[in-house]
């Protein structure tokens, strides 16, 4: 849904780079996107690649 404030591995601080991340994918490959920000770990570099953006499609629905 929302990118998690911290990597769920090793719990280093990622959120506040996410815009950053999604601005540079759009002029460069991730790979370089991800060194240019210093994310260097396996495990917040998964974080980044595999977030799936659902907050516009889950906020259509109501709560019941």
């Amino acid at each position: 849904m929302i990118i998690p404030i911290r990597c769920f591995s090793c719990g280093k601080p990622i959120a506040h780079l996410y815009e950053k991340y999604l601005e540079l994918i759009k002029k460069e490959s991730p790979k370089k996107a991800l060194e240019d920000l210093g994310i260097e770990r396996y495990c917040c570099r998964a974080m980044f690649l595999t977030h799936v953006e659902l907050i516009d499609t889950v906020a259509k629905f109501k709560k019941a």
